[in-house]
């Protein structure tokens, strides 16, 4: 049993879930921001910007973290500003060079918690944090990081090409546990080693170089099945995925449900669309660095995303009348190349 609720529920679980709304502001700031650059390969809608630079591409990425977080737990919020960081990269099949940051503080308790959750999460991956600014007075404590990556430019992972008839496959690190501060946060990297997490971040960039997918992303905020969305509405298409095939971890010894585990983010998990000959090599891959892979569904034209589970099926998003980013110019995604 996957779960004791039906699709309908599930569906408005992910439609009504912060983790996506609070993504549906991004087109309109794109739309007063995006200027046209001869060197951007892509740009806005990418888990970080592609810039050729002498025959090769820099990868350019920023994320910060959700104030929630930082009142829950400054620790693990200054952990995860980097892990979120060098998800970015490795989604793009790049390989994590340095990341800066700005801090704004309002009390040194948090700085000094904050701190050493960058330099442990830092030192783990083995990508130094290398400059940054600080507001040491302000009247909220936020951690931003900046991370700067690189890749063959013929290797990039893109989101925004994925293809009709791939299918879609979720590789997600199940060891793990239900972060003590945060409900919405499967913590599958800081008991692991560095040689653990290092081999399961280059794994991307060797998937890159093979080929392997035809787009993907790190599964964030909006869950696995928000995510997949994201990656959807900028390819342009629409999708089915069975939910009995989501990846997942033992539910009932993690006190956990279904509906929780689609809106978590995982400690270590991406998103991919694929040819179908490649799913087995990608399955071998991923279990070698000690993550599951599966695949769960197809994509189409129709430029929706179901969900199926026991013969019955209900439509999560319409990419015509509800985006999650609202990155479409008419009746295109915001795409470049």
């Amino acid at each position: 049993m996957v779960y004791s609720c039906s699709t309908e529920t599930i569906a408005k679980v992910v439609q009504e879930y912060e983790g996506v709304k609070r993504k549906h502001a991004i087109g309109e700031m794109v739309k007063g921001l995006r200027i046209d650059a001869p060197h951007v390969v892509a740009s806005f809608g990418e888990d970080a910007a592609v810039i050729e630079h002498n025959g090769e591409a820099l990868l350019l990425a920023a994320d910060g973290i959700w104030s929630k977080l930082m009142e829950a737990d400054p620790y693990w919020a200054g952990y995860c500003s980097v892990l979120v960081n060098i998800h970015d990269i490795a989604a793009m099949g790049g390989r994590p060079i340095a990341m800066v940051d700005v801090f704004s503080m309002s009390e040194n308790t948090t700085q000094e918690l904050v701190v050493k959750g960058m330099h442990d999460a830092s030192a783990q991956f083995g990508v130094p944090i290398v400059g940054g600014h600080l507001h040491p007075d302000a009247p909220y404590s936020v951690i931003d990081v900046s991370i700067l990556g690189s890749a063959k430019l013929a290797s990039v992972i893109y989101s925004n090409t994925a293809q009709t008839g791939d299918r879609v496959v979720a590789a997600i690190d199940l060891t793990g546990r239900v972060h003590p501060s945060c409900a919405l946060n499967w913590d599958s990297v800081s008991m692991k080693s560095a040689a653990t997490v290092r081999a399961q971040i280059s794994l991307l960039e060797q998937i890159g170089d093979a080929h392997l997918v035809t787009a993907g992303k790190d599964i964030s905020n909006p869950g696995i099945i928000g995510t997949l969305g994201m990656l959807l509405e900028v390819s342009g298409k629409g999708a089915e995925i069975d939910l009995s095939l989501i990846p997942k971890p033992d539910l009932a010894a993690n006190n956990m449900t279904f509906e929780q585990w689609v809106k978590m983010y995982p400690g270590m998990g991406f998103v991919f669309t694929a040819k179908e000959m490649h799913v087995p090599e990608l399955i071998k891959r991923f279990a070698a660095v000690g993550m599951t892979a599966r695949a769960i569904g197809t994509v189409d034209d129709t430029r929706k995303l179901r969900i199926i589970y026991d013969n019955h099926e209900t439509q999560v998003f319409d990419f015509f009348q509800n985006g999650i980013m609202h990155l479409f110019y008419g009746d295109m995604p915001c795409q470049q190349r």
